[in-house]
């Protein structure tokens, strides 16, 4: 679960009773694209013919541009879940990253379990003794791609809903 039980009202739209723009919304999407799509290769190793963590990314990107509704991105991302589903390790939490991603047009939230699931699957990757650091590297790789308009948000984000993440974001 990466929800806290009371949603961040700066994490709903406007047009839902929250505080955030079209424009954040847009660019929380976007870096949750990103992470994702840094660590979907882990996926694709184990993976290589099963096309919807891929997918997910695509539609979220396109629901950015306008290209498909949110309707179809939130389902993409539900694809790129069950993806998942018979997986462990690296590859699972890689179409996790995913599948986030893809539902983050519905709701702005799931870019904090983009990251985190990109986090956890570089862990799963790394050698024994190396999680950590592999981990960190992902987190800080990550908070050098946040978009200037969103980075205080996403920060605040990760410290507040940190335990909700698995603490990956103790860095």
């Amino acid at each position: 679960m990466i929800f806290a039980p009371t949603p961040d009202q700066r994490l709903v739209t406007v047009r839902r009773g929250g505080t955030l723009t079209d424009h954040d919304h847009r660019l929380l999407a976007l870096w949750a694209a990103d992470c994702a799509e840094h660590v979907v290769g882990l996926f694709e190793a184990q993976q290589p013919t099963d096309p919807r963590p891929r997918a997910a990314i695509e539609h979220i990107r396109a629901w950015v541009r306008g290209e498909v509704g949110m309707m179809r991105s939130r389902a993409a991302g539900g694809h790129a879940m069950g993806a998942a589903r018979n997986l462990k390790g690296a590859a699972r939490f890689a179409a996790y990253a995913a599948g986030q991603a893809g539902c983050v047009a519905h709701v702005a939230a799931h870019q904090l379990g983009a990251a985190a699931y990109a986090i956890k699957a570089v862990r799963a990757a790394a050698p024994a003794g190396a999680e950590r650091a592999a981990g960190q590297l992902e987190c800080d790789w990550q908070r050098a791609q946040l978009p200037p308009d969103v980075r205080e948000l996403v920060l605040d984000d990760q410290r507040l809903r940190n335990d909700y993440c698995w603490s990956v974001f103790d860095c």
